[in-house]
């Protein structure tokens, strides 16, 4: 690591501290002008493709996940926290694969999953659009299955003594 200050090539770590989810914060001194500065270290990922229903592939874009779940969280009472950690936590499954490609599919079916514990009608919103509903008869079914789904929750949570 060169200094920013006189460009020597000797300087020593001082501190070392981990600032969010893969990226470290290094406090440096030159060795040689003895002038402190800090840098950051982040990994480098793998770039994932999707691989889209008509078997074309682009890059997964972050921003195109987020505009999807914004749209079915809209007028909701979901923080941009909690649409932020959905999407950390989509790409961080993701790239656990260890899988330079990932079906939308199974995005559209994390997305899912996280919407259908925090806000039900944002859920029905994302299930109506991504699953492609044709009649009325398809989104009543959904919400029938979302209601047994969330009378199964309270009745476990009840059981365990909370509410």
């Amino acid at each position: 690591m060169r200094c920013p200050f006189c460009l020597a090539k000797e300087t020593r770590v001082i501190e070392t501290r981990e600032t969010g989810e893969e990226i470290t914060r290094r406090r440096r001194e030159c060795l040689k002008c003895k002038k402190r500065f800090t840098t950051y270290e982040k990994i480098e990922n793998f770039s994932l493709r999707v691989i889209k229903k008509d078997g074309s592939r682009e890059l997964f874009d972050k921003e195109k996940l987020r505009r999807g779940i914004l749209k079915a969280c809209e007028k909701r009472p979901l923080t941009q926290e909690d649409i932020d950690t959905i999407i950390d936590s989509i790409e961080r499954t993701l790239r656990k694969k260890h899988s330079p490609e990932v079906k939308s599919s199974a995005i559209g079916n994390l997305v899912m999953k996280h919407l259908k514990k925090l806000d039900s009608v944002a859920y029905i919103r994302f299930a109506s659009v991504y699953r492609a509903f044709q009649d009325i008869g398809e989104f009543e079914k959904e919400v029938r299955l979302l209601k047994t789904h969330n009378n199964t929750k309270s009745l476990k949570k009840t059981k365990r003594g909370g509410l």
